[in-house]
C-alpha cells in the first residue's frame, strides 16, 4: 500500500475527473481499494492510461487466452513486445502486427508513419533487426473526398517512414467498404531477424540497476494519444479529427535509424538487461510492464527526463506518447558504456531511475515524492470483463450502391470486377514504397502470392497478411477462418510452411451484444484455424471501438502469417510462366456467391452465414501446392479469392503477360463465386498428372496467346479479352486517384 505521508500536496480528483478520463465509476472506486487511498492527479492519470483498453485488453484478455500459443518452432510468444520463430541457422524471425486506427483517422499522414515507426520499435526492442513491413489498410468508398484524403495521408506517411529509415514495404492489402468511412484501418507488420541467442526480455531485474531512457526528448505531442483514442468511439463530429490532432504523435524515421542502431549495438556489446519501447503511455506503460514482467520495482526521478519544454507537469511527462524513445535495464558499472554508446550515436541518453527490490512504482522530481502506486493494481489487477454475445437481430450492415447490373455477361463482369477498388492493381499505391532496399527481397508486390525475402542459408522467408472483413460480418466464424487460411495459401503458392501467425483484432464497441458475437465468434475461428495448420499466435493487437454515429466497422480480423521455404531460388510466382503450360484447379473449391465481390457489385444484401470449409482437405491442398512449388514441377501457383475463378485466371495470365485459353461449364458461381481451398497451377502435363495423385486436381486448359478466352466444352465462347484490355481495367485505381 502507498505511503501517502512523503507525497507533494495535490488536489485529490473527483469521480467526475476519473470518468472524463474513460474509467468508470466502479473502475474508480476498484482503485481506491487497490490504491489504499484516493490517487492524485498523477497517479489517476497513470490508472487512467493502464486500465484503458488499448493498454488493458479488458474486453478481449479472456478470449485471447483460448488461442493456441506454443508450437514447434516459437521461440518468444505472445507478452514480450512482439513475437519470434525459429527460421533455421541459428536465427529467429520476430513479427507482429500493431494498429493505428483511430490517429490516422485523426491525422493520416502521422497516424500511419508512427505506426510504423511503433512496430519497427517493438521488433528491435526483442534484439531483431528489421528487415521487411507490410501494411492492411482499410477506408471508405473511394468516391468519398474523405477516403481519398486518407488512403493518400497513410500511405504517403507508411512511404515517408519506411523509405527513410531503410525497411522495405514488402506487401499489404487494401478494401475498400463503406462501413469503414469514419473508422479507417492502419494496421502494420513488421518482420526482423535476430541470432536466437541474442533476443532480449523487457522484463526488469536486480534492485539496484540503473534505468536509462534514451533516443528523443519528451515533448506533448501524443498526450492522450493511441490509449485515449484507442479505447472509445469516435464521435460523428470528431470524424474529420477536429480537436484531437494534438493527440497525434509525431514522428521522425532518421531518428529512429539512430536509436535502432544504437540499441542493436547495445545489444550486440551485453550492455543492456532489458530493452522495452515507449509506444502507448509512453513512461507509464513502459516502467509498470517492465516492473509487473520482473515482479520488481521502480523508482523514478523525472527531473532527470530530457524535455523539449521546460514547462512540462509532471502527469505530461508520464503520459506523453513523443516518438523514438527506449528504455533500458543497466548493471551500474556498465552506464557509462551505455552513454558513450548513445552519444556516439547522438541520442539523447539520461539516467532516469533505477530498479527496486519492493513492488512500487515511485515518481519523484527534484526529490519530491509525486506519486506512489502498487504494480499490481496499475498492471495486473485490471477488472476483466465478461462479453454478453449474442447474434445481432436485424442486419448490421446496409448493402453496397450497385455499380453492375444482374443481367451483364461473364465478359462485362470479369472487366467490372478487375476494375472494382477491392481487385483492381494497387501498383499507384506500392510504388510509393520502396521494397528493395535491404537487398533481401526476391518477389515484389504482385510477382507472388506473398513477399519472399533471402534468409542467408539459402533458404526464404514469406510473408502475408490478410482479411476479408466483408465476408466475417456475414459469417464471423467461417469469414475468420477463412482469412486465416488465405494466409497460409499465399505461404503455400510461394512455396513456404507456416511457422507462426500474429493477429490484429480490428471490431466495435464490445460492450454492444452483436459486436461481442462477432469477437466471440472470430476468436473461435482464429484458434480452429491456426490449430489445425500448426501455426501458433505467437503475439498480436486488438483494436475495439471502431465506431461511431454511423455504426460499426466490418469485423476485421486481420490476419499475418510467417513461414520458411528450405530453397529461395525456388520461390513461387503467381504469373503463368511458359506457352503449352497445363493450367488446373486444384483442391477441393466449392465456389459460392455468398457475400463474394461480385454480390458486391450487384447490391445484394450480406448473407446470415457461409458455407462451411473443410479445413483437413483445404490443407492437404496447401501442403499439395507448397510441395510442387519446392520441387520446381509448378511454374506458377495462385490461390483462388475475390473474384472467383475467372479473376484469378486472368491475375494469372496478368502477372505473366501471355494469355490462356480455359475451359469451363460456364455458371455464374463457377466463374465467379468464392471459398477457400482453390489454386490455379500451371506446369507440365506429367507434373500435374502427378500432382492428381495427391489431390483433386481439375484440368482446365492451355498457357498461351494474347488473350484471356473462356470456353464451354461444346466450343462455346463464354468471355474473351485481350491482355491489353485486361490490364486497362485492372489498372483503375491509378485514375480513381489522379
Amino acid at each position: 500500500m502507498p505511503d501517502t505521508a512523503a507525497l507533494v500536496s495535490e488536489a485529490t480528483p473527483s469521480v467526475k475527473d476519473a470518468l472524463a478520463l474513460g474509467l468508470t465509476a466502479p473502475e474508480y472506486e476498484l482503485i481506491c481499494e487497490l490504491h489504499g487511498r484516493a490517487p492524485n492527479v498523477l497517479e489517476l492519470a497513470m490508472y487512467s492510461l493502464m486500465w484503458s483498453e488499448h493498454c488493458a485488453y479488458k474486453h478481449s484478455r479472456k478470449l485471447l487466452r483460448t488461442l493456441p500459443t506454443e508450437g514447434e518452432h516459437v521461440v518468444v510468444g505472445p507478452g514480450e513486445n512482439a513475437g519470434a520463430v525459429d527460421v533455421g541457422g541459428g536465427l529467429a524471425c520476430a513479427f507482429k502486427v500493431e494498429s493505428h486506427n483511430h490517429p490516422s483517422a485523426v491525422e493520416p499522414f502521422q497516424g500511419a508513419a508512427t505506426g510504423v515507426g511503433g512496430i519497427l520499435r517493438d521488433i528491435f526492442a526483442l534484439g531483431a533487426r528489421p528487415i521487411a513491413v507490410l501494411d492492411s489498410l482499410r477506408f471508405g468508398e473511394p468516391s468519398s473526398a474523405r477516403t481519398r484524403y486518407l488512403l493518400d495521408g497513410a500511405v504517403s506517411g507508411i512511404a515517408h517512414y519506411g523509405n527513410s529509415i531503410g525497411v522495405p514495404t514488402v506487401g499489404g492489402e487494401v478494401y475498400f467498404e463503406e462501413p469503414y468511412e469514419h473508422n479507417c484501418l492502419i494496421n502494420v507488420m513488421a518482420l526482423g531477424l535476430a541470432p536466437a541467442e541474442r533476443l532480449v526480455s523487457s522484463a526488469a531485474a536486480g534492485a539496484g540497476n540503473a534505468l536509462v531512457l534514451f533516443g528523443a526528448s519528451t515533448g506533448r505531442d501524443g498526450i492522450g494519444g493511441a490509449s485515449v483514442l484507442a479505447s472509445a468511439e469516435l464521435g460523428e463530429e470528431e470524424g474529420d479529427g477536429a480537436g484531437k490532432r494534438p493527440t497525434v504523435q509525431v514522428g521522425d524515421p532518421f531518428e529512429e535509424k539512430k536509436l535502432l542502431e544504437c540499441s542493436l549495438e547495445l545489444l550486440a556489446r551485453e550492455l543492456l538487461l532489458s530493452l522495452q519501447d515507449l509506444g502507448a503511455a509512453g513512461l507509464t506503460s513502459s516502467t509498470s510492464e517492465m516492473a509487473s514482467k520482473g515482479g520488481v520495482g521502480i523508482d523514478l526521478d523525472i527531473s532527470a527526463v530530457p524535455l523539449r519544454e521546460a514547462d512540462m507537469e509532471p502527469f505530461e511527462i508520464m503520459v506523453s506518447e513523443s516518438q523514438e524513445r527506449m528504455l533500458c535495464v543497466v548493471a551500474p558499472e556498465n552506464v557509462e558504456e551505455v552513454l558513450e554508446c548513445c552519444e556516439k550515436w547522438e541520442v539523447g541518453g539520461a539516467v532516469i531511475g533505477s530498479v527496486t527490490g519492493g513492488s512500487l512504482i515511485r515518481v519523484r522530481r527534484d526529490g519530491d515524492l509525486l506519486g506512489e502506486l502498487p504494480v499490481r493494481a496499475l498492471v495486473d489487477e485490471c477488472p476483466l470483463y465478461d462479453l454478453e454475445p449474442a447474434p445481432p437481430s436485424a442486419p448490421l450492415y446496409a448493402p453496397a450502391r450497385a455499380t453492375l447490373a444482374g443481367s451483364c455477361t461473364p465478359r462485362e463482369a470479369l472487366l467490372a470486377l478487375l476494375a472494382s477498388p477491392n481487385l483492381c492493381s494497387r501498383r499507384p499505391l506500392f510504388e510509393r514504397y520502396d521494397a528493395i532496399v535491404q537487398g533481401r527481397t526476391l518477389r515484389r508486390p504482385e510477382a507472388a502470392d506473398a513477399a519472399v525475402l533471402r534468409l542467408p542459408d539459402g533458404g526464404a522467408l514469406a510473408a502475408s497478411i490478410d482479411c476479408n472483413g466483408r465476408r466475417v460480418a456475414a459469417d464471423p466464424y467461417t469469414g475468420t477462418v477463412a482469412a486465416v487460411l488465405e494466409c497460409a495459401a499465399n505461404l503455400a503458392c510461394a512455396g513456404a510452411q507456416p511457422l507462426g501467425t500474429t493477429n490484429n483484432l480490428n471490431f466495435g464497441n464490445p460492450e454492444k451484444a452483436h459486436i461481442a458475437w462477432q469477437l466471440t465468434e472470430a476468436v473461435r475461428g482464429l484458434g480452429d484455424a491456426c490449430r489445425a495448420l500448426y501455426a501458433p499466435i505467437v503475439g498480436g493487437n486488438v483494436s475495439l471501438y471502431n465506431e461511431g454515429a454511423g455504426g460499426p466497422i466490418y469485423p476485421t480480423p486481420v490476419i499475418g502469417m510467417v513461414g520458411r521455404l528450405p530453397d529461395a531460388r525456388r520461390a513461387g510466382r503467381l504469373g503463368f510462366a511458359r506457352a503449352g503450360d497445363r493450367i488446373a484447379l486444384v483442391g477441393p473449391f466449392a465456389p459460392s456467391l455468398a457475400a463474394s465481390e461480385l454480390s458486391k457489385l450487384r447490391g445484394e444484401p450480406l448473407p446470415d452465414r457461409l458455407p462451411s470449409i473443410d479445413l483437413e482437405a483445404v490443407i492437404a491442398a496447401q501442403a499439395a501446392v507448397r510441395e510442387g512449388v519446392r520441387t520446381g514441377t509448378l511454374a506458377s501457383a495462385h490461390d483462388v479469392a475475390e473474384g472467383g475463378l475467372a479473376v484469378a485466371l486472368a491475375e494469372c495470365c496478368l502477372a505473366g503477360a501471355i494469355g490462356a485459353e480455359v475451359e469451363l461449364e460456364g455458371g455464374e458461381e463457377e466463374l465467379f463465386g468464392e471459398g477457400a481451398g482453390g489454386f490455379i497451377v500451371s506446369g507440365a502435363a506429367d507434373a500435374l498428372d502427378q500432382l492428381a495423385l495427391r489431390v483433386r486436381v481439375r484440368p482446365l486448359g492451355t498457357v498461351g496467346g494474347e488473350a484471356f478466352t473462356v470456353s464451354t466444352a461444346d466450343g462455346r465462347t463464354l468471355l474473351s479479352a485481350g491482355l491489353a484490355e485486361l490490364s486497362g481495367a485492372h489498372a483503375t485505381l491509378a485514375a480513381l486517384f489522379a
